[in-house]
């Protein structure tokens, strides 16, 4: 009798502590499945919020992932927001009175340039060992939002939404080739073309190639523009010296070969062979598309286009939108034979 007891008393006692970790189970179970779908949430809001890209800038920075950027004004690296980092690149680098689209595009391209360099860890040309890119055009240049409330006065409110628009209705998407993103140049104005990249930079790049760009003639106020330079500057800079013969009609100047794009790609000045690019940038032309004539003791040169021509023109790709087409139709237009991807896949946010 004693042994039953003893046992009856045991089993009530299994009884409760069976009873008890089920309760403390449930319990548990009740406290976890909020936390679990509010972790669960996270992303949707992430897209929305955490890119930081309202008029105050990051507000979730924590989850983005950043770009290190050296401010050449203040002389120190700082670490912003991907999102942000393209809204800033954006303002400095296209007009806010472009369509909508074009933006968009522009958005695409900028975010693909900061997400390349980050992929190849390609810190060149930065003055410093913490930082990627620079805020000049030796990058891609980038402004705050202090200097667009400078710029911008009583239409920053209207504008900076025109310009989160842009860049949210973009977010993480890159531009791709074969699954890599690509170096996604872009220049201001065609001269109703644009560049095959071995033509300008001795490289050649399967997406970078030659298109039509007519746009451009009809809406770029540096479509077309007029330049004098005195003859004997063109000679030293040039290091030629005063060994050029100057002729009332040439000025010893001939053009040997064109570009696809139609513009200068080998000439001959005073017998001694030059590219495109090399006068372009020697003499601070804007473009390698030129012609010259001689006036007294000056050259005069007209150049069609603003830039080195290769990739996506930014005037060009504003006359696409207006004409209707949509950003996914500029950015291939302009760079061929790529495709949209998600920067997320390359940098997970953290």
């Amino acid at each position: 009798m004693k042994d039953g007891g003893a046992g009856m008393k045991q089993r009530k006692r299994s009884i409760a502590i069976w009873v008890g970790i089920c309760l403390a189970s449930l319990l548990v179970t009740i406290m976890l499945v909020p936390a679990i779908l509010v972790k669960r949430g996270l992303p949707n809001q992430a897209g929305a919020e955490s890119a930081g890209l309202s008029q105050g800038g990051d507000k979730q920075a924590d989850k983005q992932v950043m770009v290190p950027v050296y401010m050449t004004k203040q002389q120190r690296t700082e670490q912003i927001g991907l999102e942000q980092y393209v809204k800033g690149v954006l303002a400095a680098e296209m007009p806010i009175e472009f369509e909508p689209e074009a933006l968009k595009a522009q958005a695409m391209a900028a975010r693909t340039y900061i997400i390349r360099r980050m992929s190849e860890q390609d810190a060149s040309n930065v003055p410093v060992k913490d930082a990627l890119v620079t805020d000049t055009i030796a990058h891609q240049a980038y402004v705050t939002d202090e200097e667009l409330k400078e710029r911008w006065g009583p239409q920053y409110e209207v504008n900076m939404d025109k310009l989160v628009r842009a860049v949210r209705e973009t977010e993480d998407i890159i531009l791709t080739y074969q699954g890599q993103p690509i170096n996604a140049t872009f220049f201001s104005t065609s001269n109703g073309y644009t560049e095959n990249a071995e033509d300008y930079w001795g490289q050649y790049i399967p997406y970078l190639r030659s298109v039509e760009s007519p746009w451009d003639r009809k809406l770029s106020p540096r479509f077309k523009e007029t330049v004098s330079i005195p003859i004997k500057d063109v000679q030293r800079k040039l290091g030629l010296g005063s060994i050029v013969p100057v002729s009332t009609k040439s000025a010893g100047i001939r053009v040997l070969e064109k570009t696809k794009g139609q513009r200068i790609k080998t000439l001959s000045i005073g017998g001694k062979v030059f590219s495109g690019r090399e006068v372009r940038e020697k003499l601070g032309l804007n473009s390698s598309g030129f012609e010259w004539t001689v006036k007294g003791s000056d050259l005069v040169f007209t150049t069609y286009g603003y830039g080195h021509g290769v990739g996506m023109s930014q005037w060009g790709a504003n006359g696409m939108a207006k004409e209707g087409s949509k950003a996914e139709d500029i950015v291939k237009h302009y760079y061929t034979g790529i495709e949209l991807s998600h920067s997320s896949v390359l940098f997970p946010k953290k």
